[in-house]
C-alpha cells in the first residue's frame, strides 16, 4: 500500500511505527483489488494547541472511505483514523455480501430451486416404478368431526385424515378391502 503523509507529523519512534505498518497492512489486505496494486492512502494530519488530528482517506472500489481520529500524539490519532476506516470497510463488505448473496425476493429463489430440483422430461418417463409421494393439504378450519362423521366422510374414499373432537388429536381411518376400517390415532 502506498501511504501519502500530509502535515507535521514528526518521526514516531521505532515499535510505534511497527504497530502503525501492520495495522495498515492489515487495511491493505481488507481493499484488496482484483482490477490491481494501485492501493493508496492518504494520511492528513494537523495539530490545534494540545490535540492532534488525523484524516485517513483510502479508495475502496471507487468509494473514498474517510475516517477521522483525534488524540494527545501523532500515533493515537492515526491509530484511531485507521480503525474507524476498518470498521467502515468491513460494514462496506458485509453490505455487499448481503445485497449480492441472495436474491431479494424468496419466491424466485424458491422457484429456481424446484426447477433445478426437477428431473428431466427423459428420467420422468424412465422412473415411472418410484413410490410417489401425495401430500395432504392440512387446513386448521376445518372443525374436528366424531368418528361417525369420518365414516361418512370416507364413502367414495379409501381414507380420511381428521382432527377427532373427542380425544383433539390427529386420526386416520382407513377403509379396508373387505369393508371393515382401520383407525389411527396420533
Amino acid at each position: 500500500m502506498n501511504i501519502t503523509y500530509t502535515g507535521k507529523h514528526g518521526d514516531l519512534p521505532a515499535d510505534q511505527q511497527r504497530k502503525l505498518d501492520a495495522k495498515l497492512a492489515k487495511l491493505s489486505k481488507m481493499i484488496d483489488h482484483p482490477k490491481g496494486d494501485d492501493k493508496q492512502a492518504h494520511v492528513a494530519i494537523n495539530t490545534e494547541r494540545h490535540l492532534t488530528n488525523a484524516r485517513l482517506t483510502v479508495n475502496y472500489y471507487d468509494k473514498q472511505v474517510v475516517g477521522f481520529g483525534s488524540g494527545a500524539d501523532v500515533f493515537t490519532a492515526v491509530t484511531i483514523a485507521v480503525d474507524k476506516v476498518e470498521e467502515k470497510l468491513h460494514d462496506l463488505r458485509e453490505k455487499w455480501r448481503d445485497t449480492r448473496r441472495e436474491p431479494k425476493d424468496q419466491t424466485i429463489a424458491g422457484a429456481a430451486v424446484a426447477e433445478a430440483a426437477m428431473p428431466a422430461p427423459a428420467e420422468a418417463v424412465e422412473d415411472d416404478e418410484a413410490p410417489k409421494v401425495f401430500r395432504v393439504d392440512h387446513h386448521d378450519r376445518r372443525k374436528p368431526m366424531t368418528l361417525d362423521e369420518a365414516m361418512i366422510a370416507v364413502e367414495g374414499r379409501d381414507y380420511v385424515v381428521y382432527r377427532d373432537a373427542q380425544k383433539d388429536c390427529v386420526s386416520v381411518l382407513i377403509r379396508r378391502a373387505d369393508g371393515s376400517f382401520d383407525l389411527i390415532e396420533g
